[in-house]
């Protein structure tokens, strides 16, 4: 058994270092200038240009630029985010359990949703209704989440007006309540402020909706 496990772990080191090769090649081809981007401008002076290309390390040899990378994530630094300038895993783990909250409340509807829509479509089968469940298995399974996404964005969210666009809760009104480790849900739950809870709620449920849709099916 410990034989077994040594091999697992000593394959898992090739198959890292291609996993960082790729990724360090897909960002090298990526259209678009990381200066650029970083000082959202489009003539940026030469000398400061110069300044931060030498910051970033990016007027070394790629060889060296690549194992620059390799240590740095190894080491546990995965550098800035372009845009806000923070450290990536701070970025990460700001939004790392919503994420897991996201998923879990996806879940739970298709476990819910997929499994009570299967034995009725099994007690009917044959029938209209085991029909109709059954091609809208087949949409749901069929439809991309990036498409279903916006559709239901749209119906729910700008047309009808009933659902959130984007984020976790209204900041701006709900300013009193603050995350729980990580987590508005268990904080507007803990701050007692029912109108808060059903605000985060309703912000889960078209992610957790579109999410749900291929397991479900």
């Amino acid at each position: 058994m410990l034989s077994y496990i040594l091999r697992r772990i000593l394959l898992m080191i090739p198959i890292y270092i291609g996993l960082t090769i790729s990724t360090f090649t897909l960002i090298r081809l990526v259209p678009g200038d990381v200066v650029t981007v970083m000082m959202g401008e489009r003539n940026v002076d030469p000398a400061v240009r110069e300044a931060m290309m030498q910051r970033l390390g990016l007027d070394k040899p790629i060889i060296v630029q690549y194992w620059d990378y390799l240590t740095k994530v190894l080491s546990g630094d995965f550098g800035e985010t372009f845009r806000t300038r923070t450290p990536v895993l701070q970025d990460f783990f700001s939004h790392f359990v919503p994420t897991l909250e996201l998923a879990f409340c996806a879940m739970v509807i298709a476990t819910v949703a997929g499994v009570s829509l299967g034995i009725i479509a099994a007690l009917r089968r044959g029938t209209w209704l085991d029909y109709i469940l059954m091609s809208g298995a087949l949409a749901g399974y069929s439809m991309p989440i990036y498409l279903l996404g916006p559709i239901l964005t749209g119906i729910f969210a700008h047309y009808l007006g009933w659902l959130p666009v984007s984020g976790v809760i209204n900041v701006i009104k709900f300013i009193d309540v603050q995350p729980v480790g990580g987590s508005w849900l268990l904080g507007a739950l803990l701050s007692g402020n029912s109108a808060a809870l059903w605000d985060v709620i309703k912000h889960f449920i078209l992610p957790s909706v579109a999410l749900s849709t291929i397991p479900l099916a």
